[in-house]
């Protein structure tokens, strides 16, 4: 069903044995060292593959902390209209760059290589009659391959000990499963406490390697992102639950997984410091470029500004202005001139004459015009002949 799966992890396993089975002993328990190791390069070579999406899933985690806020407000104000919200949130996400797939894209490509190891290695004993097994017997068994491992192989493997234990046993696993790992007819060399004494450290060190992965994780997070309710539930997840649930399920797990299991956390442990302190270093590096940027640009200490460069941009605009004005006041001058000559001429008081629009009537200038005794007993004559009737009493 997923021999698509199956058949690339043997594939790199049977490469990194082959390689180790001439470098340590050709006994039981060298044999033994080599098919460990295989396993813990298996994994090594996955995440080596791995590599550049885990990269993309940490920037893309940055990213998601720096755009939380607006995503955060976009929540509250679409809080009614989630098509709204989803198209809003979207749209942010694509301005910035934001593929959320990446986040967990790593986490996602390591699930089915986790679930093809777990196969592969238990299809080294096939006694079993559960999900996967065939339910053979013990020489059945043994004399069956193992997709890209061939019987002698598989026998190879069977025999195999580290610490003592096979390494495709597990702490749970029936008693009547062990003749498998021994020839047919042989005694079975090892109990189930001797499982237990390797299998229950080695849960309690990939758990806590789980949780220690976990807080650097954590610790690398900015406060804001932390105060996020959501945030703070997958760091719960990831500090406790996942480290508790290795405790839990260990039991279940051949030994080789749980080998796998902490060399997948040594991997990543030193993974995160190698790409955390990258990245750290590129940030540190843009704010020194900005920083010698914005230097650049600012003025030197002690020196004074050029008026020049003030002046050169506003004596244009000067120049022209003042040339208006001068312009104006000429304008002006002429108009008045014309006017006073308008006004002095005879026709300007005529009797009967209307001033233009706008035009107030010149009083002044009444008395020069043919009407000019007609327009002194007008009201406007008014006052004056009564002031010099005052003058005339006294």
């Amino acid at each position: 069903m997923l021999d698509f799966i199956y058949y690339p992890v043997s594939g790199i396993m049977w490469v990194w044995h082959w390689l180790f089975s001439h470098v340590t002993p050709d006994t039981p328990g060298g044999n033994g060292i080599a098919w460990a190791l295989s396993v813990v390069f298996l994994v090594f070579t996955l995440r080596a593959i791995l590599y550049k999406p885990f990269v993309k899933q940490i920037r893309t985690t940055k990213k998601m902390q720096e755009i939380n806020p607006q995503l955060q407000a976009i929540r509250k104000k679409y809080a009614k209209d989630r098509v709204k919200m989803t198209e809003e949130m979207q749209k942010l996400q694509r301005e910035h760059g934001f593929n959320p797939l990446l986040g967990c894209l790593p986490m996602l490509l390591q699930i089915p290589v986790f679930i093809g190891l777990f196969h592969v290695l238990r299809s080294f004993n096939r006694m079993g009659t559960g999900m996967g097994q065939l339910g053979m017997s013990a020489a059945e068994t043994r004399s069956t391959g193992n997709y890209v491992f061939s019987a002698d192989q598989v026998q190879n493997f069977l025999d195999a000990r580290l610490f003592g234990v096979p390494l495709s046993a597990y702490l749970t696993e029936p008693v009547t499963e062990f003749q498998a790992f021994v020839t047919p007819g042989a005694e079975v060399d090892f109990t189930r406490m001797n499982i237990a004494y390797v299998v229950v450290p080695m849960m309690i060190i990939a758990s806590i390697a789980t949780h220690m992965n976990s807080r650097a994780s954590v610790s690398r997070q900015p406060e804001a992102a932390l105060e996020n309710p959501q945030t703070r539930m997958m760091n719960n997840l990831a500090l406790y639950i996942f480290p508790i649930g290795i405790l839990v399920t260990g039991p279940f797990f051949p030994v080789a997984i749980l080998l796998y299991w902490m060399s997948n956390n040594i991997w990543t442990y030193g993974q995160q410091h190698l790409v955390f302190g990258k990245i750290a270093k590129e940030e540190e590096e843009a704010r020194r470029l900005k920083q010698e940027k914005l230097k650049a640009n600012a003025p030197k200490p002690g020196a004074r500004p050029d008026p020049q460069k003030k002046k050169g941009g506003a004596q244009p605009k000067q120049s022209g202005s003042v040339s208006l004005a001068k312009g104006g006041e000429e304008e002006s001058a002429t108009e008045a001139d014309a006017s006073s000559k308008t006004e002095d001429s005879p026709t300007s008081g005529a009797a009967g004459s209307k001033p233009k629009p706008g035009q107030k009537p010149n009083r002044s200038g009444a008395g020069a015009g043919p009407g000019s005794k007609k327009q002194s007993g007008n009201k406007g004559g008014k006052p004056n002949a009564k002031r010099g009737g005052g003058k005339r009493k006294r």
